[in-house]
């Protein structure tokens, strides 16, 4: 796949590490338990939406643009990404934050809504959850064009065909560095949400022939709405790259969303806790954390075998740990 012949911006020197776990591992008895540490990609905190940013604000840049309109949840990690893109080339950004869990905002919150404000957002407009937030982030185009300025939208995280190749390129990252290492993949395991990090992830192990399967754990939908999600941004973002994705190896795994989005589990918070004090990573609750829940519920379920190799991708989020910090709370 030839990645190049697509415009991009590079935050970040270099690759992200890829680290062996070993406390971790035999503290779960294994199977091998290996973490890219895509916590470390630049830009105000780092996280997965630094990628998917290289290739969206390339393109918005290409288009003239000079504010980035985005959305999330209140604690919004790609906004915070976002907003932190947008500093770095000199554009304002709007955000459109969605309450996803009624009365959840505060302004003056820690965690991404301190950053939000630190990195001086333009404006942030909330909603109710369940709103159409597209319509939402229309509207403010428009106030910005009637200003006299040229805004470029990007989708709740950064999910759609032009973000999604940033996971495309990070699978053929880990590919490389697996080869370095002399590492024989058996699995990847990534967090489902947005749908840009599984599908991109999905494309590239596949596109490259290494018959790696990448599962994915979901984070905010049961299976009835979280597959057509990735199966819809994978098709588009393959047939960018002109190949015909195969839907039937997408797989998504549910059971650990718990009672809602971003809520907590006690599965969350034994993986969260796990993580920090084995190998002194930090997780977030939202994201990381229940997608980590997920794998550990896997090898507890007998689903890898102990002497198999599984990457866990580690998409971020820990500056929005410091604002959860209650479910951790002994």
């Amino acid at each position: 796949m030839n990645l190049a012949q697509f415009p991009r911006r590079r935050y970040t020197e270099g690759q992200t590490p890829l680290e062996f776990l070993p406390r971790l591992t035999k503290e779960l008895g294994g199977p091998n338990i290996w973490i890219k540490r895509d916590d470390m990609l630049a830009l105000a905190g780092g996280g997965n939406k630094t990628r998917k940013l290289e290739f969206l604000v390339a393109d918005a840049l290409s288009q003239g643009a000079d504010t980035l309109v985005t959305c999330g949840a209140v604690q919004s990690n790609h906004c915070r990404l976002t907003l932190a893109a947008a500093c770095k080339e000199g554009m304002a950004c709007h955000l459109v934050l969605e309450e996803r869990v009624p009365g959840s905002y505060n302004a003056k919150a820690s965690g991404n809504n301190f950053l939000f404000e630190l990195m001086g957002v333009a404006g942030i407009t909330v909603v109710p959850g369940g709103s159409n937030v597209m319509e939402a982030m229309e509207k403010v185009a428009v106030d910005i064009r009637g200003q006299g300025g040229k805004p470029y939208i990007i989708p709740g995280g950064g999910s759609n065909a032009v973000g999604t190749m940033g996971y495309v390129a990070c699978a053929e990252e880990i590919i490389a560095q697996a080869f370095d290492k002399g590492l024989d993949i058996d699995y990847v395991v990534c967090t489902s949400g947005s749908g840009g990090t599984h599908a991109g992830l999905a494309i590239g192990f596949w596109g490259n022939n290494t018959g790696i399967p990448v599962v994915g754990i979901n984070i905010s939908r049961p299976n009835e709405t979280q597959l057509p999600v990735i199966c819809k941004d994978a098709k588009a973002t393959a047939q960018r790259l002109g190949l015909d994705f195969p839907e039937e190896i997408v797989e998504c795994v549910e059971g650990y969303v718990g009672p809602g989005y971003s809520l907590a589990t006690p599965e969350m918070v034994e993986a969260v806790t796990l993580m920090a004090r084995t190998e002194a990573i930090l997780l977030d609750p939202v994201y990381t954390g229940k997608s980590f829940a997920g794998l550990i519920g896997l090898i507890r379920q007998g689903r890898f075998k102990k002497d198999e190799n599984i990457v866990f991708v580690h998409t971020g989020g820990s500056p929005a740990l410091y604002h959860y910090k209650d479910y951790f709370a002994e």
